[in-house]
């Protein structure tokens, strides 16, 4: 009976399935390998396309994705189950160096190998998609080539990753602002509408992990999200627009995934490396730093003549460039107008910038202002050409709407004018980072998070932060600069429950080359010096990050090098005391002084060491925390 039913097993597979031959592509290292195929019965041509990827971990091989789905169709053609793969492009290098203003690092590396797969349906119609695997992930693109009817549209992507239950995953159920929770899952469970954010994290093997984003949108693309509504265990690529329009060319955004350790996730660079290069040639204008900012602690402050002065004096006092006046500005009272706070801060050595609501989202009744000045190409610029002349330095822009092709253009638009009139952006409410930061390298900062401006609306944060901080350098900030407004010391309308070590560690934790610091003057006036001095010296871009330890929601400890100077931040995420610890190997030469700033005995003082000696880089550094607690060490 056995062979029998050896013999059923076989049949029934040479009767349902026949695998087309393939070439995979393959990284640099020979690590990760991707496999492309189609699948159909004996009798058809043409079947379904999918790809594996493998990842070899010393001998061993170890299998991310099995039989992840390929596919498009616009409105005249259909590449789905009725593909047939025709040709194979030789492997082709790419190689490629480029700097970087803002971010993880400044000298960036694009190098993997590319090879492009085509397809045939059953009209002799093609479908390219370009795969390159590099050392630390996958890409991959669709590419539709003279086609005939013009214009057409996209009207579903087929893209699907198979992710069985039992794999842990943090993922973030899809809002159009990006700003809510990864809890850790172990199965594609939703109590709401199964659509899904990215980045979403995976751990498809112990210790073997994997980032799903998207980067590159150009205009015309859409954002897109992961829907698994039909099947819990396959995440298909969703696009928020019906259609989505091309004029005879289509060139899909690139589908990413980063692929490794948690170090080579959080250090991964791979979403601005097969972005755009730079369209601004000037960029001297464009300069990372520290801003003070009044919203978190009053909510209606930038009203207030005298608060917003308060707040510019607290960025002198502070020794950082930048202070954003936020909402509201243009109805400023009690003593003078926004015309004279630019001048106030222009008169005490710092830069203002100011808040815009984007006009797409929040425009009804009880809408903040201003209001209707950057929708239309002519006020945007307009109101780009007075902000320059009045010496304003960036604008931060709020309240977008969802991610389709239509307000992707206005993303774009927006920065592409911004440079225009040397302004830098920073959007809130708003979409995540796909790589625009190094296209326009002016984009210093997104929301996209939920930060500690939660600390205003509603209690959960205050139970939660300590977690989802210490998820956060895992999930979300691995894709760009995140505008989370950390190291709050006082308390909003909620209080929270961080330890003052944890606190000051988040602007190093986590990564923004415009960095707001959200607490009131008085609260920063009253820090030990050591803080005052940590936090008036802290860099906001950086030469390069290395995660040292951690894993998502329990602890982190990442370090950041500015120049000669190492900063160490790390997070305890837990609700119980913890020891984190680090062995500083990326140090060189001779012995180095640390300074260690650390929890105290309670949750509202610190501990301060200075001149600690470092002599040797394989020295074991052990640190401990209170419950939530954390500490920063610089360096030197």
């Amino acid at each position: 009976m056995k062979s029998l039913a050896i013999a059923v097993v076989a049949l029934s597979m040479a009767t349902t399935c026949s695998c087309s031959p393939t070439k995979d592509t393959v990284s640099p290292n020979g690590k990760i390998s991707v496999s492309v195929y189609t699948e159909h019965s004996p009798n058809k041509k043409q079947g379904q396309a999918y790809f594996s990827i493998n990842y070899l971990e010393g001998k061993s091989k170890k299998q991310i994705f099995s039989k992840a789905g390929l596919g498009l169709c616009t409105e005249q053609q259909r590449f789905a189950d009725n593909l047939r793969l025709v040709s194979v492009s030789p492997p082709k290098a790419v190689s490629e160096n480029y700097k970087m203003i803002t971010g993880k690092r400044s000298h960036c590396t694009n190098k993997g190998i590319e090879r492009v797969y085509q397809f045939e349906n059953e009209n002799k119609q093609t479908l390219k998609i370009a795969f390159r695997a590099y050392n630390d992930g996958v890409v991959f693109r669709y590419l539709l080539e003279d086609v005939e009817t013009k214009p057409t549209f996209v009207t579903t992507e087929l893209t699907s990753y198979p992710i069985p239950d039992g794999v842990n995953r943090w993922m973030q159920t899809y809002t159009n602002d990006y700003e809510g929770f990864f809890p850790l899952a172990t199965n594609g469970e939703s109590k709401e509408k199964h659509i899904w954010g990215y980045p979403a994290l995976l751990e498809p093997q112990d210790s073997l992990f994997v980032l799903i984003t998207e980067a590159n949108i150009q205009h015309g693309n859409s954002g897109s999200r992961l829907y698994n509504g039909d099947q819990p265990d396959q995440y298909q690529v969703r696009m928020p627009d019906e259609k989505v329009a091309f004029n005879q060319t289509f060139t899909s955004p690139w589908r990413v995934l980063i692929i490794g350790s948690l170090a080579d996730i959080v250090e991964s660079t791979l979403v601005t490396d097969v972005s755009e290069p730079s369209k601004v040639e000037n960029t001297d204008w464009i300069i990372p730093g520290a801003s003070a900012w009044i919203y978190w602690a009053h909510n209606h402050g930038s009203k207030d003549f005298q608060l917003v002065k308060a707040y510019i004096d607290l960025a002198a006092n502070m020794h950082w460039p930048y202070n954003l006046i936020d909402w509201e500005w243009d109805v400023m009272e009690n003593g003078g107008t926004v015309q004279d706070a630019i001048q106030y801060a222009e008169a005490k050595g710092v830069k203002p910038m100011l808040w815009y609501n984007s006009g797409t989202s929040w425009i009804g009744p009880g809408a903040p202002g201003p209001l209707d000045r950057l929708n239309s190409k002519e006020n945007r610029e307009k109101e780009y050409a007075q902000l320059h002349k009045m010496g304003v330095a960036g604008i931060k822009i709020d309240f977008f709407a969802v991610d389709g092709a239509e307000m992707m253009n206005y993303y774009m638009d927006l920065l592409e004018d911004a440079a225009k009139y040397k302004l830098m952006i920073n959007f809130h409410g708003a979409t995540i980072p796909r790589g625009w930061q190094r296209t326009y390298p002016h984009l210093m900062t997104v929301e996209a998070v939920y930060g500690s401006e939660w600390y205003n609306n509603r209690p959960i944060l205050t139970e939660r932060a300590a977690a989802h901080n210490a998820t956060l350098p895992f999930t979300r900030n691995v894709i760009g600069s995140m505008d989370y407004t950390p190291g709050t010391f006082s308390d909003s309308q909620h209080p929270h429950i961080t330890s003052h070590g944890h606190e000051l560690a988040l602007p190093v934790v986590f990564e923004s080359a415009l960095q707001h610091m959200p607490d009131r003057p008085e609260t920063y006036y009253a820090l030990p010096d050591e803080v005052k001095a940590f936090l008036s010296e802290l860099p906001t871009a950086w030469d390069d990050t290395k995660l040292l330890s951690g894993y998502p929601g329990m602890d982190v400890v990442i370090a950041r090098r500015k120049g000669d100077t190492w900063y160490i931040g790390g997070l305890n995420g837990t609700n119980e005391s913890r020891t984190l610890s680090f062995t500083p190997v990326f140090l060189t030469g001779s012995p180095k002084t640390m300074t260690l700033i650390q929890d105290g005995t309670e949750q509202k003082s610190f501990s301060i060491k200075s001149n600690v000696q470092i002599e040797d880089s394989e020295e074991h550094i052990s640190i401990d925390c209170l419950p939530r607690g954390g500490f920063v060490a610089i360096i030197k």
